[in-house]
C-alpha cells in the first residue's frame, strides 16, 4: 500500500519581510538599502517573491522603538553612538523572539564572532562585504524566517484541532501522567490543563474497576510500539471505562490508545534513544448517551415483542384464571355446607386462601405486564403535582404508621401544575412510596418534597431504607428485577416508562448514609403554549 500523500500547504501570508537598518553611518546606509532593493529584482534569489519592508534607525534607542513593531532581519552596526550592537542583540530578540539580528562591523576578531554569536547574533558581515555576500546571508535568514512562519502555522492549525475537537485527547508520559490535556478533558472533567497537567490519569479520574485494565492496555501499547516493523498502527488499541468526576454522573468513554511510530524525527528528539519516555495518546469518545439510546431502543424492541405476546396469551390466560376463582368461590360454599370437624374445615379454608392469593398475585403479574406491554397514549391535561402527592401520602398514611414510619411533607404550594395524564402520574408516586415503605421494614422516615423550578417540577422522595447495591443500580429499571421476594419486577420499569412518556426523567441514588433518593422530574404546566390569557393553566 502506498503511503498516503497530502497536497502541501499554502504560503503562509503575509509574504513581506520587514528588514530593520541600524547604522549612525548615512552613506553605509544608503547603500545597504541600495543592495536590499537590488535583490528583488535579481533572477535566481531563493526569496524574490519576498517584497522587502526596510526601515532604518540611527542609534540603539530608534531601533528598540521600530523593533516593537516587529522584524524579520536587523542588520545592526557593532558601534552606535548610544552603545554596542552587540549589548543591542538581547533587547531586540527580547521585542521580537522570532527575528533575526545579523552585525556589520568594520573588525573581524575570533573573540567578536564568539561574543556575537553567544548573545544570539545569527551572523556577521563585514563592512568590506560584497553585494553578493551580504544577500546570501539575507537569504538564509529570510530562507529560516519561512520555515519558522511554516512551522508556526502547522503548530497552530495542530493545536486548533486538539482544542477544538470533539473528543477527549490526553497524553500520559511513562508514569501515566498527565502531559497534554485537552479543551474537552477539561469540560469533561472540570479541571483545567494548568491543575490536570502532572496528575496520575488512571488513578485520578477512571473508575476502580477500569483502572487496572487501563494500565494493562497503555502498558502493552508502549511494548507493542518497540516491536520492530509494527507501527503506529499495529500499537493502537481501543478500550472502554468509566469516567469519574465527583459531584458528577460517572461517564462511560471509550479509548483509542496509539503512540507515535519509532521513526517519528520529532518523537526522537523529545525522547531517550530508547523511546521510553514518548507519550501514549488516548482519543476518548464519550458513549454515555449513545449507550443510553441503545438501551432504551432495545428496551423498547423487547416490550414491542412482549406486547405482541402479551396480547394474545392475555385471553387465554385470563379465561382460566377466571375459571378458577369462580370454582375456588364454590368449593369454599361447599367446604362450609360439610359436617365436618372445625379443624378439618379450617385446614381446607386455610388452602383454599392460598390458592385465592396466588391466583389473585398471578392475575396481578398480568395486568401489570399489560400495562408496561401495552402501547397506549397518555392524557394531556393540567396536573396540580402537589394536591396528588398530598393525596397519596394521605392513602399510605395508615400503611407508615403500622411500619413506625414518620413521613415529613414539604410539598410546595398548589401553584405546582404539570400537564400530563393524572391517573399515569398517580401510579408513578404510589409505586415510589410504596416501595419506600416496604423497603423500611424497621421504621424510619420518610421525606417528600414536590418544587417548581423555571419549566420544570420536581419530585423527590428520600427514605431510610437500606439503599440501592452498586451492582444493581445499572438493573432496577428493567423488567423482572426484583429483590423482593414476592415481587413482579415490572413496577419501577412501569414507572419509567410513564415518566418517559412525560418527557420527564427519573433517578434512583443510594444516600451518604443510608436510605434512597428517587428524583422525577416532568415538563411544568406554565409551558407558553398551554398558558391562557393570564399565564396559568386552569383548574383541572
Amino acid at each position: 500500500m502506498s503511503a498516503q500523500t497530502f497536497p502541501p500547504l499554502p504560503s503562509t501570508p503575509p509574504a513581506r519581510a520587514r528588514i530593520l537598518v541600524v547604522d549612525d553611518d548615512e552613506d553605509l546606509v544608503d547603500n545597504l538599502v541600495a543592495v536590499l532593493r537590488s535583490r528583488e529584482h535579481l533572477e535566481g534569489t531563493r526569496n524574490t517573491r519576498f517584497s522587502l519592508d526596510i526601515v532604518t534607525a540611527r542609534n540603539a534607542a530608534d531601533a528598540l522603538l521600530l523593533a516593537a513593531g516587529g522584524f524579520d532581519l536587523a542588520l545592526v552596526d557593532v558601534k552606535l553612538p548610544d552603545g554596542s550592537g552587540i549589548d543591542l542583540i538581547r533587547p531586540l530578540k527580547e521585542k521580537t523572539p522570532h527575528g533575526e539580528v545579523v552585525l556589520v562591523t568594520g573588525t573581524a576578531t575570533v573573540k567578536a564572532a564568539l561574543g556575537a554569536l553567544s548573545s544570539g547574533a545569527f551572523a556577521f558581515v563585514l563592512k568590506s562585504f560584497r553585494p553578493e555576500e551580504l544577500l546570501a546571508v539575507v537569504d538564509q535568514v529570510l530562507t529560516k524566517v519561512e520555515l519558522q512562519r511554516s512551522r508556526a502555522l502547522l503548530e497552530r492549525r495542530y493545536r486548533d484541532l486538539v482544542e477544538l475537537t470533539d473528543v477527549l485527547v490526553v497524553g500520559l508520559d511513562p508514569s501515566g501522567r498527565v502531559a497534554l490535556w485537552n479543551r474537552k478533558a477539561a469540560h469533561a472533567t472540570g479541571v483545567s490543563q494548568v491543575d490536570a497537567v502532572g496528575r496520575v490519569f488512571a488513578q485520578e479520574w477512571i473508575g476502580e474497576r477500569d483502572r487496572r485494565r487501563l494500565e494493562e492496555a497503555i502498558e502493552r501499547i508502549r511494548e507493542r510500539a518497540k516491536e520492530p516493523g509494527l507501527g503506529t498502527e499495529g500499537g493502537a488499541r481501543e478500550i472502554e471505562t468509566t469516567l469519574e468526576v465527583p459531584g458528577a454522573p460517572a461517564r462511560r468513554i471509550r479509548w483509542h490508545l496509539s503512540q507515535a511510530d519509532e521513526d517519528s524525527n520529532a518523537e526522537r528528539r523529545l525522547a531517550p534513544a530508547d523511546g521510553n519516555a514518548r507519550i501514549v495518546y488516548a482519543i476518548g469518545v464519550d458513549v454515555t448517551e449513545r449507550q443510553a439510546l441503545e438501551k432504551r431502543a432495545a428496551d423498547a424492541e423487547a416490550l414491542s415483542a412482549m406486547g405482541r405476546l402479551a396480547m394474545n396469551l392475555a385471553h387465554e390466560i385470563r379465561n382460566p384464571l377466571n375459571a378458577a376463582v369462580l370454582q375456588l368461590h364454590l368449593l369454599g360454599r361447599q367446604v362450609e355446607k360439610l359436617d365436618s370437624p372445625t379443624d378439618t374445615k379450617e385446614g381446607f379454608r386455610s388452602r383454599i386462601r392460598i390458592v385465592g392469593d396466588e391466583i389473585g398475585r398471578l392475575n396481578r403479574l398480568l395486568t401489570e405486564f399489560l400495562e408496561l406491554a401495552r402501547p397506549r397514549s397518555i392524557l394531556r391535561e393540567p396536573v396540580h403535582v402537589s394536591r396528588l402527592v398530598e393525596d397519596v401520602l394521605d392513602l399510605e398514611a395508615e400503611t407508615a404508621r403500622a411500619r413506625n414510619v414518620t413521613i415529613v411533607r414539604d410539598v410546595a404550594a398548589e401553584g405546582v401544575v404539570a400537564i400530563g395524564d393524572r391517573e399515569k402520574l398517580k401510579q408513578v408516586v404510589l409505586n415510589v412510596v410504596v416501595n419506600a415503605l416496604e423497603a423500611m421494614k424497621d421504621g424510619g422516615r420518610l421525606t417528600a418534597r414536590v418544587t417548581g423550578d423555571g419549566d420544570r417540577v420536581t419530585f423527590v422522595l428520600e427514605d431510610d431504607g437500606p439503599g440501592i447495591l452498586d451492582e444493581h443500580r445499572a438493573t432496577v429499571f428493567d423488567p423482572f428485577f426484583t429483590t423482593k421476594e414476592a415481587g413482579t419486577g415490572l413496577g419501577l420499569s412501569i414507572v419509567r416508562k410513564i415518566v418517559d412518556q412525560h418527557a420527564g426523567t427519573i433517578t434512583l441514588e443510594s444516600l451518604p448514609v443510608r436510605g434512597t433518593r428517587v428524583v422525577v422530574t416532568i415538563p411544568d404546566g406554565r409551558a407558553p403554549t398551554a398558558r391562557g390569557s393570564s399565564g396559568l393553566l386552569p383548574e383541572g
